[in-house]
C-alpha cells in the first residue's frame, strides 16, 4: 500500500517528530555506512564543460547541478551556491567518504566552474557545504561567502572568505549580498551546533535572486520586491517538514517574495528523507496549478535564460 502524503498543516509533536526521525535515519544510513565502506573510493569522469564561458553572453542564466547547487550570473557576476559535486557526501575516514551516494550523477565536474567569481555556501550540512569540492575549486579569483563559524571550514587557496550573519552585506563588484535568517539550523556534527546558517539575497542592475537555502515554513522572505528569480528547496521533508518546507509551503513562500521565476532544487539526487524521489515536484506542480509556467523545471546541467524585466 502506498503512502499517502501529508500535507501542509498535519504537523507532528515533539517526541513523535523525533521517533519518526530516528526510523527514518535507521532506514537509510546503516546501507549506506556498509555502502560507504565496501565500496573503493574515486569519483567518475564528469563531462568538460567550460560552464562560465557558456553563461556569461547571458544577461542573467542559471545552472541546477544537482541536489541545491546552483550555477548563476548576472552579467559580469558568476555565483555557485552551495557546490556538492562529489559523487558521495558525509565525513571522510582516509580516503573514503562516508555518508548517502548520488542517486543522480552530477552534471559536469569542478573544474567546470573553477573560477567563480564567488561561491555562497547556507550552511555547513554535509549536503551543502562539500570539502572534496571546494577543494577542487579553490582559485584565488574566487570569494567565498558562508554564515558565521564556518569560514574554518573553507580549504585554503581561495582569494578571501568572508563570514556573513542574517541581516549583513556585502558588495560583490556591481552587485550586492544581503544574509537572511532562515527556518534552519547549521551544525556540523552533533558537537558543533553553534554554527551559523543563512539565506542570500543578490541584487544587481542585470539581475536580482534569492537562495533560500533549507529552511522549514518561514515569513523571512516575504515581500522582496523585483526579485526575478527565487531558488528554494523543494524535498526531504518526509518526516523533516520542522526544517525542511513541503512543496506547498514552498509554493506559499515563493507566491509572498513577489519573485518572478521559481527554481525548485533540493530534490532527486540524494536520498536523505522518506518522500519517493518524484513527489515534491509533482507535490509543488499541483499546488501552483495554472499558475505552475513560472516553475524552472529543466534537468541539472541545463542552462536557463531569465528573461529580463519588462519596463
Amino acid at each position: 500500500m502506498s503512502r499517502a502524503p501529508r500535507q501542509a498543516g498535519q504537523s507532528r509533536g515533539p517526541v513523535r517528530r523525533a521517533a519518526a526521525a530516528v526510523r527514518s535515519s535507521l532506514r537509510r544510513y546503516p546501507p549506506e555506512l556498509i555502502a560507504s565502506l565496501a565500496r573503493a573510493p574515486g569519483e567518475p569522469a564528469r563531462p568538460l564543460r567550460d560552464l562560465l564561458a557558456e553563461l556569461a553572453p547571458h544577461g542573467m542564466a542559471a545552472c541546477w547541478l544537482g541536489h541545491a547547487s546552483v550555477a548563476l550570473t548576472t552579467a559580469e557576476l558568476t555565483v555557485v551556491v552551495d557546490p556538492v559535486l562529489s559523487a558521495r557526501i558525509g565525513p571522510r575516514l582516509g580516503t573514503r567518504v562516508i555518508g548517502p551516494e548520488r542517486r543522480a550523477p552530477a552534471p559536469l565536474g569542478a573544474a567546470s566552474v573553477r573560477g567563480v567569481d564567488a561561491v555562497l555556501i547556507t550552511h555547513a550540512h554535509f549536503d551543502h557545504l562539500d570539502r572534496p569540492t571546494l577543494e577542487r575549486l579553490a582559485d584565488a579569483r574566487t570569494t567565498v561567502v558562508v554564515p558565521p563559524r564556518c569560514a574554518r571550514l573553507v580549504p585554503e587557496g581561495f582569494g578571501r572568505v568572508v563570514e556573513l550573519a542574517p541581516g549583513g552585506s556585502v558588495d560583490l563588484g556591481r552587485a550586492r549580498l544581503h544574509a537572511l535568517a532562515p527556518r534552519h539550523w547549521g551544525a556540523r556534527a552533533w558537537v558543533d551546533r553553534r554554527r551559523g546558517f543563512c539565506a542570500y539575497e543578490l541584487r544587481h542592475p542585470e539581475g536580482s535572486a534569492l537562495f533560500a537555502g533549507d529552511t522549514a515554513l518561514t515569513h523571512a522572505f516575504d515581500d522582496r520586491r523585483g526579485l526575478d528569480l527565487a531558488v528554494f528547496g523543494v524535498g526531504a521533508y518526509e518526516p523533516w517538514d520542522h526544517m525542511h518546507a513541503t512543496p506547498e509551503q514552498v509554493w506559499r513562500m515563493f507566491v509572498a517574495t513577489g519573485a518572478r521565476h521559481l527554481l525548485p532544487v533540493h530534490h532527486s539526487t540524494f536520498e536523505l528523507s522518506d518522500e519517493p524521489m518524484g513527489e515534491p515536484m509533482r507535490r509543488l506542480r499541483a499546488a501552483a496549478g495554472e499558475a505552475g509556467a513560472c516553475i524552472i523545471d529543466e534537468a541539472p546541467g541545463e542552462i536557463v535564460v531569465v528573461p529580463a524585466r519588462t519596463p
